[in-house]
């Protein structure tokens, strides 16, 4: 089990949906302004839904919810949840997945960069 800054015990919780195309999940995430951005909150070390809340104004607990929910599903993110009565503290971290999942945004982001400089060309390279 995992150690923690929390007393009690810690049980990590990741829920792997059945074989879904990578591409209809890329496009899942990507297509949702609010999933991007927890994955770049988790990427850069926040782990609490308090965290994420305070860090996306507009983003309601219910929505913030079911977009952790999906990428716990899509096996993007793992939930530990630390302490076994109430109050219990909650962490999400980015699986193996997830990485891969920061990876993609971190070129989409470069890209992104390139046509705003002006740097793309005909050819298609930056």
């Amino acid at each position: 089990m995992a150690q923690s800054k929390f007393s009690g015990r810690a049980r990590s919780e990741t829920m792997e949906c059945p074989a879904i195309s990578v591409a209809s999940m890329v496009e899942s995430i990507v297509g949702c302004k609010w999933s991007v951005r927890l994955l770049q909150l988790c990427a850069d070390g926040q782990c609490r839904p308090s965290a994420y809340l305070r860090a996306c104004p507009g983003l309601s607990a219910k929505v913030m919810n079911e977009r952790l929910r999906k990428m716990l599903r899509f096996g993007i993110l793992k939930r530990t949840v630390f302490g076994e009565k109430p109050p219990i503290n909650v962490e999400y971290h980015l699986t193996p997945l997830g990485l891969q999942f920061i990876g993609i945004l971190n070129e989409v982001r470069r890209i992104q960069e390139a046509v705003d400089r002006g740097a793309m060309t005909e050819s298609g390279g930056p």
